[in-house]
């Protein structure tokens, strides 16, 4: 690419920053947790249909992806699953299609006293908008909309055909970009802004979601010792889990990827609950459970060893031994992915041209990291012979209270999204 578009594209950014920033706190003002996205998915398909791009938009068929590989158990209902993808297609196609993808959908707020300024009335201070969702994921919502507006600002469009894709499910399931796939979007690679610090993410973990449901037997308080404590009978299991966690950490378990991280697998008891009354022995319990494992760890190998931790544990138990537990999956069935691993030509062709597009707008050479984390990119790398390039800006707090994004790590992104889709896709005159 010519110096000079490089030049011309970061200038159309810088001078339509501000309107960035308000486009990305109004879409961080929509509260779209999960079975919540329709205003926030109306709002980007309005955008996108105002700038002249195809609009696709629709619910999401579970039986229509349930055999697919990738797809992650629902409990509830999916009538309220909506994605949308905007649709440019090349004049004369001439270079690289590219998917630009990002979810649209949020974690929950948590205790709203616990944040220092409403989570849905984002405020922008000292170069940091602050909101839930605005670093994770909907400032790289933003930035991979206004590079494509940066590159029309200057005449030009993609002369490749490019899928924005704005999508639900990646918090718990991913099933809204698989619904993609399965809708016919593929390309030569797939771009995801996640908030990692502009760094490009080598490897991913994969993430297995499960419940352990125990039944007690009710008694008053008062004669306790003849009932049998569903709350009390979970923290042995939650122990011999963690003791699990512990060995899947060992040394000799690490993928180079992660070789250097101690403890990269996290297992984590995110929410419990049982019982009916304080004076009675709870009869019931659930816990919820995140477990994480790592890239080519089989996810069926995997859940047999849960099973199997869980009902030794459960074995040992007075209790448990005759009423043994219930395991239930749902959400999260996800493989790790690591584009370390990808040999092909098109993942070092795409990863040469992020690489060039980063230092162009930073002056600096693109940093690479592993995380501990999962993303949508598993689907585009596993299943569809995609190299997938997670770059995106720095944020703070995701998933907590207070999160914020750094504005001008967004607008740095912008430039160097911008730059990556004219090389990659090349461009033609509108």
């Amino acid at each position: 690419m010519q110096d000079d578009l490089k030049d011309r594209l970061c200038d159309v950014v810088d001078a339509g920053f501000d309107r960035q920033v308000r486009f990305l706190s109004e879409l961080t003002a929509h509260p779209s947790t999960r079975g919540n996205e329709q205003s926030a998915q109306d709002f980007m398909a309005s955008e996108l249909a105002a700038r002249g791009y195809e609009v696709d938009r629709w619910q999401i068929d579970v039986a229509g992806i349930r055999h697919l590989p990738g797809f992650s158990p629902v409990l509830g209902p999916y009538e309220d699953a909506v994605n949308v993808v905007g649709i440019h297609r090349a004049q004369a196609p001439a270079g690289r299609s590219l998917i630009l993808n990002g979810h649209i959908d949020v974690v929950p707020a948590g205790p709203l006293d616990m944040w220092d300024s409403p989570p849905f009335e984002p405020r922008v201070e000292a170069g940091w908008l602050y909101g839930r969702g605005g670093g994770d994921m909907k400032a790289g919502l933003a930035s991979n909309l206004f590079a494509l507006d940066a590159l029309r600002a200057c005449g030009l469009a993609p002369a490749a055909d490019v899928f924005f894709q704005s999508v639900v499910e990646e918090e718990c399931t991913g099933n809204g970009a698989l619904a993609c796939l399965a809708r016919g979007y593929t390309a030569d690679a797939a771009l995801i802004p996640e908030p990692f610090s502009e760094r490009l993410v080598t490897a991913q973990l994969g993430v297995i979601w499960f419940q352990v449901h125990l039944k007690g037997l009710p008694a008053h308080v008062a004669y306790a010792g003849s009932g049998a404590n569903a709350i009390e009978a979970a923290f042995p299991l939650i122990r011999a889990l963690h003791e699990m966690e512990h060995r899947w950490n060992a040394a000799k378990n690490r993928p180079a990827d992660y070789a250097h991280m101690d403890h990269a697998l996290n297992l984590n008891v995110g929410k419990i609950e049982g019982g009916d009354w304080t004076s009675s022995v709870p009869a019931w319990c659930v816990f919820d459970v995140r477990m994480a494992l790592f890239p080519g760890q089989p996810i069926d190998a995997a859940k047999d060893e849960i099973e199997q931790v869980i009902m030794d544990a459960a074995r040992e138990n007075d209790f448990l031994r005759n009423a043994l537990p219930e395991i239930v999956y749902h959400g999260f069935h996800a493989e790790g992915y690591a584009l370390s691993q990808d040999s092909s030509a098109k993942a070092a062709s795409a990863i040469a041209a992020l690489d060039q597009a980063h230092q162009s707008a930073t002056g600096e050479a693109l940093a690479r990291e592993a995380i501990t984390a999962t993303t949508d990119a598993r689907f585009f790398g596993l299943y569809a012979d995609t190299p997938a390039l997670v770059y995106g800006p720095r944020a703070e707090a995701i998933h907590g209270f207070n999160e914020r994004v750094d504005l001008e790590s967004v607008r740095r992104v912008t430039k160097a999204t911008a730059m990556f889709i004219a090389d990659w896709c090349g461009t033609e005159e509108i």
